[in-house]
């Protein structure tokens, strides 16, 4: 099978340097990356002979600009395959109907989904403050624990519901529309909160606080930049969240964090476990 480096070669020669070395496959989909300089018409055949080297891809995508706006979204644009945007896209021995055009997902969270999924014990009570299409919080599910899980996008929501099915999990799952600054109308006492969204998560922490029993834990996905190394990075978000969550009265039991991934030059995505007390 052809290497991406081989065919960025073969379609753009001398550029070829400049063309991306990887590229999300959600399901049977592709979505690649572009340099602006090199956006022409070379991007079509790039992409056909993708489809043409990979046979479990279908659909190539460029995305053309970050995620943005409310519901997190990619701007992309079709370059090959069949003129479609979703998807069935398998996880851990888990299934879920994704459209990368109108709902926000990563391929690369792959790691960090089952990560947390093997801290929760069977019967306890989780909170999923930003849920998408339910794929941390279906995992979390299938351990024996009951989640509320919220979204503000109804399309995700409408996903979520048809992945819960899919996956078996429906009596375990409190699938919710809307804001989760609202979220203690929906739960109280839950035994550990997911804040999978960096661009608000720092945010949402005094909604999340009353909401946790005493002992309680909470994942904290951050954007953090640094100038020396991912070290700086951890230290700079553990400081933030644990700031934020002990100016509101409460103290902290046990803070740690990781790298998920690099999402920009010098700039790191963090998760911080933190576990807290009244």
């Amino acid at each position: 099978m052809a290497r991406l480096e081989d065919i960025a070669q073969t379609v753009y020669g001398d550029d070829s340097r400049k063309t991306i070395k990887s590229f999300d496959i959600i399901g049977d989909i592709a979505i690649i990356k572009i340099p602006d300089e090199l956006v022409d018409d070379r991007r079509f055949i790039f992409a056909r002979e993708i489809i043409n080297s990979f046979p479990y891809i279908k659909v190539v995508y460029r995305q053309v600009e970050g995620v943005e706006g409310l519901f997190r979204l990619r701007r992309l644009e079709h370059l090959a395959g069949e003129e479609r945007s979703t998807t069935i896209y398998r996880e851990h021995g888990s299934r879920f109907w994704v459209d990368v055009e109108r709902v926000y997902f990563s391929p690369r969270l792959s790691y960090e989904r089952r990560r947390i999924s093997t801290l929760v014990s069977k019967g306890e009570r989780v909170l999923n403050m930003f849920a998408g299409v339910g794929t941390f919080t279906i995992h979390i599910a299938k351990k024996g624990a009951k989640v509320y899980s919220i979204d503000i996008n109804p399309y995700a929501i409408s996903l979520h519901l048809i992945n819960n099915r899919l996956n078996r999990v429906e009596d375990k799952i409190s699938t919710v529309l809307g804001d989760s600054s609202k979220a203690s109308e929906y739960v109280e006492d839950v035994d550990r909160v997911l804040m999978p969204l960096p661009e608000l998560a720092i945010k949402y922490i005094p909604y999340a606080l009353p909401l946790l029993k005493d002992g309680g834990w909470m994942h904290v996905y951050l954007h953090t930049r640094y100038l020396d190394d991912e070290e700086e990075a951890l230290r700079t978000s553990e400081d933030l969240v644990s700031r934020n969550i002990t100016d509101l009265g409460w103290r902290i039991l046990t803070v740690r964090s990781r790298v998920v991934r690099e999402v920009a030059v010098r700039t790191a995505q963090v998760v911080v476990d933190v576990e807290v007390s009244r």
